[in-house]
């Protein structure tokens, strides 16, 4: 009788037709990125990471499967998603507790983003496990370098609520931000969607992208006006949808608001030196600040 155990799993992945092997890794949760569409879009570290992993938890094994199967790696596969989250959680910390690696994935780009992985970080943290992140795709942040809006501060919204009442409610919420926003969005709700957008903000500048990195990636720029009539008379797109809408223009400050900022700047600072924090502070050139921080002198309103 043969009682030799079974060779253990060989841990490698494929690239152009060459096998690489990964290393074990040490007891963990690596949190991968992954492609939004391309599955050309991946990191070496990325497929060294799911080839070594004991175990990759993701929202659609049949998904993940494809990406996997592209690259030869064997790892198996267990769904975790929003559906099934309370049960499975437990299982992967308790595989981690007793020395596994296990990578956690989304169905497409960085987990965690309109994902329930941030609960499983939450306990891996809690029971003193180690996470690891892996950077890589993100559509919020394609779609953001792709609009041709300011980067310097947004802010990522998701999806907005599916019935028009609430919708309108959050957006309103949401304009006076001074930043980019970054919405979510379905083809089938796009135009409604487009319209409140409209409404609630103006006439703002904004990018509708759609199915990145894929074949038939499309980013159209308009006002969000502009957008919410085309897609209403075009019907709902297909596909996975990225806006990025731009912030509100700043109002400009008046000649009372600079004389008010220059007399509470006076009563401790020097005029050449009221004039530049105004200056700084408001956008308002220098010499425009500096002439009327003369009159204020002037005429003792300080």
């Amino acid at each position: 009788m043969n009682t030799t155990e079974p060779a253990p799993r060989a841990k490698t992945f494929q690239i152009a037709g060459q096998s690489l092997p990964a290393g074990r890794l040490a007891a963990g949760l690596y949190v991968v990125a992954t492609p939004i569409g391309n599955l050309g879009d991946i990191t070496l570290r990325a497929l060294e990471t799911l080839a070594g992993a004991d175990l990759v938890a993701c929202e659609d094994t049949r998904i993940s499967r494809r990406l996997l199967e592209r690259y030869g790696i064997a790892t198996p596969l267990t769904a975790y998603h929003e559906h099934n989250a309370e049960a499975v959680r437990p299982r992967l910390l308790a595989r981690i507790a007793e020395g596994g690696a296990v990578a956690l994935v989304s169905d497409a780009g960085t987990p965690l983003v309109s994902d329930p992985g941030y609960k499983l970080v939450a306990g891996a943290i809690a029971a003193g496990q180690t996470v690891v992140p892996l950077p890589g795709a993100s559509a919020s942040l394609a779609a953001l370098v792709a609009a041709g809006l300011p980067t310097d501060r947004f802010f990522f919204e998701g999806f907005l609520p599916p019935k028009s009442g609430a919708r309108r409610s959050r957006i309103a919420e949401l304009r006076a931000l001074p930043a980019t926003l970054v919405v979510y969005e379905s083809g089938p709700r796009l135009a409604d969607s487009l319209a409140d957008l409209a409404e609630g903000l103006g006439p703002r500048p904004a990018a509708m992208c759609r199915e990145l990195t894929k074949t038939f990636e499309e980013v159209r720029r308009a006002t969000l006006s502009q957008l919410a009539a085309h897609y209403a008379e075009a019907g709902a797109p297909k596909g996975e949808i990225v806006l990025v809408i731009a912030p509100p223009e700043e109002e400009a400050a008046s000649d009372a608001d600079i004389d008010a900022a220059l007399r509470q700047a006076l009563r401790s600072l020097s005029v050449k030196d009221a004039t530049a924090a105004v200056a700084a502070a408001t956008g308002r050139p220098r010499r425009d600040v500096y002439a009327r921080a003369l009159g204020l002198e002037r005429t003792g309103d300080d």
